[in-house]
């Protein structure tokens, strides 16, 4: 009994701690540009590749609309947050079993909704619907990769 408690606070612990590592103060957030030119890039790529890069664009957009509502820049991060659904119906289209780099998508995606939640709560009443419907198409495209990783 004791070692079931003993692993069910440590994989509490870990599921915590993770997401948190992944978005350290000491990553770059992006800008328009750079979010612009791997939105090119992800487009004109192959089909085995798209769902990672449409993954990282999902991600880098999350960061940005986080800075953008920080800032005060309610309109540009609402505007971002859209694309971010737009994008996550792409990464549910663009799902296969032989995608390459389909786990660190799945990954980057769990990590992009846990920062997504951190949104939600510091967004203020007006917003969160719109945070919640990103956050739920994430999650939906997170789980639809996580079920691709398994059934290999």
């Amino acid at each position: 009994m004791r070692t079931g408690v003993r692993l069910a606070a440590l994989l509490a612990l870990s599921l915590t701690i993770v997401p948190v590592c992944a978005f350290s103060s000491d990553n770059k957030v992006p800008d328009e540009e750079q979010i612009d030119a791997l939105e090119a890039k992800a487009n004109q790529a192959q089909p085995r590749e798209q769902c990672f890069l449409y993954a990282e664009l999902v991600q880098q957009m999350t960061e940005l609309s986080a800075r953008q509502y920080a800032a005060g820049d309610v309109a540009k991060a609402d505007g971002m947050l859209k694309k971010i659904q737009q994008f996550a119906e792409k990464i549910h289209l663009s799902l296969a079993s032989n995608d390459k780099r389909l786990k660190h998508a799945q990954i980057l995606l769990s990590n992009t909704a846990f920062r997504l939640k951190e949104l939600l709560h510091s967004s203020d009443y007006d917003d969160r619907p719109l945070v919640e419907k990103t956050l739920a198409q994430v999650n939906q495209a997170q789980n639809e990769a996580m079920m691709q990783v398994f059934s290999k």
